[in-house]
């Protein structure tokens, strides 16, 4: 090894480590270290895709728009022009934001989109649908089922399908993408079709998967119960046990 300078280490009490210190040697080390660490992982996912529903095997119209950061997903529609549902899905956990009002809630029930376009693992998809649907306060007791039934393209897209049967019996059909484990398209048991669109792989303003700051929470339960105990629900309570004429 002549002609190269060493530079010598010395680790506590152990061996002495000697190292040649010219750049080539380090920067075999750098790249080590930085695989070794897994500072080379890919990056989170994001994409944003426009949405469409069909009904009844009419055609598609319009639905809204999708928008998707790793885990996290970010759901607009017409229905809800005021808001928008924010799901992570780590968590889990699904709320719908209203921040003109100053509030955010629980989603629950108010949209099955939260409970079925979420990340999911393209070789188990039910996993995460049953997860979504106890979060969403689905009375289902016991796991969901999916069995693969097939692969389809759709919209220019590899997609594995499945079947998905909830411990109630309820079936769906999912198309997965296998890149982005996000769902294409969804069949839903009234015969709806939920399809992404439009799939653009760009990215996601990280704060659009966020609660914006200051707005409170709403908890519908706590308003009834608040209500309950006011002067205004006895007086009701008693007008409604007193005899009428």
């Amino acid at each position: 090894m002549a002609g190269f300078p060493f530079r010598v280490l010395m680790m506590g009490k152990g061996p002495l480590i000697v190292l040649p210190s010219n750049r080539p040697w380090l920067s075999v080390l750098a790249l080590a270290a930085f695989l070794f660490c897994g500072c080379g992982a890919a990056p989170a996912q994001q994409f944003s895709a426009d949405l469409a529903i069909a009904r009844d095997g009419g055609a598609a119209a319009p639905a809204g728009k999708v928008h998707v950061f790793s885990e996290k997903v970010r759901i607009e529609t017409p229905e809800f022009a005021g808001g928008f549902f924010l799901i992570d899905g780590a968590k889990p956990a699904a709320f719908f934001v209203r921040p003109a009002a100053g509030i955010f809630m629980d989603a629950r029930q108010s949209s099955r989109l939260t409970r079925i376009l979420v990340q999911v693992d393209p070789g188990d998809p039910c996993r995460q649908w049953q997860a979504m649907a106890s979060v969403a306060g689905v009375a289902d007791q016991g796991d969901w089922r999916c069995e693969r039934v097939g692969e389809e393209t759709i919209e220019g897209h590899r997609a594995v399908a499945y079947r998905a049967v909830s411990a109630s019996g309820q079936e769906i059909f999912g198309w997965i993408d296998p890149v982005h484990k996000f769902p294409l398209r969804i069949k839903t048991e009234d015969g709806a079709v939920i399809t992404a669109q439009n799939v653009r792989d760009e990215p996601q303003p990280a704060q659009w998967f966020e609660i914006p700051p200051g707005l409170r929470k709403f908890d519908p339960q706590a308003l009834i119960h608040q209500i309950k105990q006011s002067d205004v629900w006895v007086a009701h309570e008693n007008d409604s046990q007193s005899p009428h004429p």
